[in-house]
Protein backbone atom coordinates (compact mmCIF):
# COMPACT_ATOMS: atom_id res chain seq x y z
CA UNK A 1 0.00 0.00 0.00
CA UNK A 2 1.39 3.21 -0.93
CA UNK A 3 2.20 6.36 1.89
CA UNK A 4 -0.54 8.23 -0.09
CA UNK A 5 -3.37 5.71 0.64
CA UNK A 6 -2.25 4.84 4.29
CA UNK A 7 -2.27 9.12 5.45
CA UNK A 8 -5.18 10.20 3.50
CA UNK A 9 -8.44 9.64 4.58
CA UNK A 10 -10.73 6.67 2.15
CA UNK A 11 -12.94 8.42 -0.29
CA UNK A 12 -14.91 6.18 -2.84
CA UNK A 13 -17.31 6.96 -5.58
CA UNK A 14 -20.47 4.27 -5.74
CA UNK A 15 -20.67 3.87 -9.90
CA UNK A 16 -23.92 2.11 -10.70
CA UNK A 17 -23.41 -1.20 -12.65
CA UNK A 18 -25.70 -4.12 -13.22
CA UNK A 19 -27.62 -5.11 -10.65
CA UNK A 20 -25.75 -2.56 -7.68
CA UNK A 21 -22.26 -0.59 -7.99
CA UNK A 22 -19.01 -0.81 -8.38
CA UNK A 23 -16.43 1.02 -6.25
CA UNK A 24 -14.26 4.02 -7.23
CA UNK A 25 -11.65 5.55 -5.11
CA UNK A 26 -12.68 9.35 -5.53
CA UNK A 27 -8.51 10.60 -5.06
CA UNK A 28 -7.37 8.65 -8.14
CA UNK A 29 -10.51 7.67 -9.98
CA UNK A 30 -8.98 3.89 -9.89
CA UNK A 31 -11.87 1.26 -9.48
CA UNK A 32 -11.25 -0.25 -6.12
CA UNK A 33 -12.23 -4.73 -5.80
CA UNK A 34 -13.69 -6.03 -3.04
CA UNK A 35 -10.06 -7.68 -2.52
CA UNK A 36 -8.60 -3.94 -1.20
CA UNK A 37 -7.47 -4.01 2.48
CA UNK A 38 -8.99 -0.73 3.31
CA UNK A 39 -12.65 -1.72 2.90
CA UNK A 40 -14.71 -5.16 3.71
CA UNK A 41 -17.29 -6.50 0.80
CA UNK A 42 -19.30 -9.21 2.32
CA UNK A 43 -22.52 -11.37 1.78
CA UNK A 44 -25.11 -10.61 4.60
CA UNK A 45 -25.53 -14.07 6.10
CA UNK A 46 -28.93 -15.66 7.63
CA UNK A 47 -30.77 -13.58 4.78
CA UNK A 48 -33.19 -16.60 3.86
CA UNK A 49 -34.29 -16.22 7.05
CA UNK A 50 -35.56 -12.54 6.77
CA UNK A 51 -36.90 -12.64 3.03
CA UNK A 52 -39.99 -10.61 4.11
CA UNK A 53 -37.15 -7.79 5.43
CA UNK A 54 -34.77 -8.08 2.89
CA UNK A 55 -37.54 -6.51 0.53
CA UNK A 56 -38.07 -3.18 2.14
CA UNK A 57 -36.77 -0.26 -0.31
CA UNK A 58 -34.11 0.67 3.01
CA UNK A 59 -31.66 -2.37 1.89
CA UNK A 60 -32.00 -1.36 -2.26
CA UNK A 61 -28.26 -1.08 -3.69
CA UNK A 62 -26.72 2.34 -2.50
CA UNK A 63 -28.71 3.22 0.76
CA UNK A 64 -26.85 3.29 4.37
CA UNK A 65 -27.13 0.86 6.52
CA UNK A 66 -26.43 0.12 10.67
CA UNK A 67 -24.48 -2.21 11.99
CA UNK A 68 -25.58 -3.64 15.41
CA UNK A 69 -23.88 -5.49 17.52
CA UNK A 70 -25.47 -8.26 19.76
CA UNK A 71 -23.00 -8.84 22.62
CA UNK A 72 -25.91 -10.80 24.11
CA UNK A 73 -26.86 -13.25 21.47
CA UNK A 74 -27.04 -16.66 22.85
CA UNK A 75 -25.27 -17.88 19.28
CA UNK A 76 -22.40 -15.71 19.09
CA UNK A 77 -21.48 -12.96 21.68
CA UNK A 78 -19.55 -10.70 18.35
CA UNK A 79 -22.72 -11.26 16.58
CA UNK A 80 -23.62 -7.86 14.26
CA UNK A 81 -26.34 -7.55 12.74
CA UNK A 82 -27.36 -5.14 9.56
CA UNK A 83 -30.21 -3.42 9.52
CA UNK A 84 -31.77 -0.48 7.88
CA UNK A 85 -30.10 2.78 8.33
CA UNK A 86 -33.55 3.60 10.78
CA UNK A 87 -32.97 0.30 12.69
CA UNK A 88 -36.41 -0.87 11.78
CA UNK A 89 -35.59 -4.13 9.93
CA UNK A 90 -33.02 -6.46 9.99
CA UNK A 91 -31.57 -8.31 6.43
CA UNK A 92 -29.65 -10.33 8.22
CA UNK A 93 -25.61 -10.64 9.68
CA UNK A 94 -22.01 -9.93 9.32
CA UNK A 95 -20.52 -13.40 8.66
CA UNK A 96 -19.27 -14.96 12.02
CA UNK A 97 -15.79 -15.39 10.86
CA UNK A 98 -15.84 -11.58 9.96
CA UNK A 99 -18.02 -10.44 12.90
CA UNK A 100 -15.43 -12.01 15.29
CA UNK A 101 -12.93 -9.63 13.98
CA UNK A 102 -14.41 -6.49 13.18
CA UNK A 103 -15.48 -3.32 15.92
CA UNK A 104 -18.93 -2.37 14.06
CA UNK A 105 -18.25 1.21 15.63
CA UNK A 106 -15.40 1.73 13.80
CA UNK A 107 -16.89 0.93 10.35
CA UNK A 108 -19.73 2.02 8.64
CA UNK A 109 -22.26 -0.11 5.61
CA UNK A 110 -23.96 0.76 2.72
CA UNK A 111 -25.81 -1.74 0.33
CA UNK A 112 -23.74 -1.95 -2.99
CA UNK A 113 -25.15 -5.37 -4.31
CA UNK A 114 -28.87 -7.57 -4.86
CA UNK A 115 -29.65 -10.79 -5.92
CA UNK A 116 -33.28 -11.74 -6.79
CA UNK A 117 -34.61 -15.03 -6.59
CA UNK A 118 -37.61 -15.73 -8.43
CA UNK A 119 -38.48 -11.96 -8.74
CA UNK A 120 -37.80 -10.60 -5.25
CA UNK A 121 -34.71 -9.89 -3.75
CA UNK A 122 -32.84 -13.20 -2.43
CA UNK A 123 -29.19 -12.01 -1.34
CA UNK A 124 -27.48 -8.54 -0.48
CA UNK A 125 -23.62 -7.84 -0.63
CA UNK A 126 -22.77 -4.80 1.55
CA UNK A 127 -19.36 -3.03 1.41
CA UNK A 128 -18.10 -2.01 5.22
CA UNK A 129 -15.85 1.04 5.15
CA UNK A 130 -14.03 2.79 8.13
CA UNK A 131 -16.41 5.01 9.95
CA UNK A 132 -14.24 8.30 8.44
CA UNK A 133 -14.68 7.07 4.83
CA UNK A 134 -16.28 8.75 2.68
CA UNK A 135 -18.43 7.24 0.64
CA UNK A 136 -19.77 9.34 -2.08
CA UNK A 137 -23.68 7.91 -2.85
CA UNK A 138 -25.22 8.16 -6.43
CA UNK A 139 -28.87 10.71 -6.42
CA UNK A 140 -31.98 8.19 -6.44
Amino acid sequence: MSERQTNERLRLWLERSGAGFRLRDAATGELVRGEDPRIRVIKVAGVSYRIDALQDDAFAPGRRLALVPEPDNEHDPNAIGVWDERRRVQAGYVPAEIARELDAEEWQAVSGWEFFEDGSRGGLRVLLAPRDAWIGLPRT
